[in-house]
């Protein structure tokens, strides 16, 4: 199925189950910047939509309401996603919202929220950026999500290291983390890659070097 069709289906459901403010905030507050993040840094990082909520609505201190840009809820974890733009409303902020703005972070932390913020042009220019940021941020709750059987302490610390460094990785890099021989970090990456959870990387040539793949990247859903 194409991302936009995956993209429409999951806001409709969100709309679905939305009523009053709710629903209005997420018809009217999900804007470009909203959905390029979708479609170029989430999507990419994770290939699922699963547990991410669009314009999430949470208390504030003054006992009201605020709204997420986006939350992921899963496995004892809360994350709160907001994307800056840099525009006329934020270089002419006052004091007094400058400091709600604060208190506003400062809350959401001590609700046990953890808290990673992108500006629009990251996402627009750097979505890759992005994209490690998320995955060596998930690489933190490994095994907190979706997981299989099969997979040991060691290939899970193997797909830690992958989202941590966020680029390809040698067997030479695995003896220096695992301290193993080259033979045996060889025949990890090998099982690994037999399980489709990682990929030769393009352009490697006289040394091997792997890449996660689609299905490596779902563990931390």
């Amino acid at each position: 199925m194409a991302f936009e069709e995956l993209y429409s289906q999951w806001i409709a459901r969100h709309l679905a189950s939305r009523q009053g403010e709710r629903g209005r905030r997420l018809k009217e507050g999900h804007g470009h910047a909203e959905s390029l993040f979708v479609e170029k840094v989430w999507w990419p990082s994770f290939w699922s939509l699963d547990h991410l909520h669009p314009e999430y609505e949470v208390n504030d201190f003054k006992d009201g309401y605020r709204y997420l840009d986006f939350a992921y809820i899963r496995s004892g974890l809360l994350l709160a996603v907001e994307i800056d733009g840099y525009g006329p409303h934020l270089r002419n902020i006052s004091r007094l919202q400058f400091s709600d703005h604060c208190r506003r972070q400062n809350d959401l932390i001590l609700d046990g929220w953890k808290v990673l913020r992108f500006t629009y042009d990251d996402v627009k220019e750097s979505p890759r950026y992005c994209q490690q940021t998320l995955q060596q941020f998930m690489g933190r709750w490994l095994g907190e999500g979706k997981t299989v059987p099969e997979i040991d302490y060691i290939e899970k610390e193997i797909i830690r290291l992958f989202l941590r460094t966020g680029h390809p990785l040698t067997p030479s890099d695995i003896c220096l983390h695992m301290r193993v021989e080259n033979k045996t970090a060889r025949k990890w990456l090998r099982q690994m890659a037999g399980k489709n959870w990682i990929e030769p990387a393009r352009g490697s040539e006289r040394i091997r070097s792997y890449q996660l793949s689609m299905e490596g990247k779902r563990f931390v859903i």
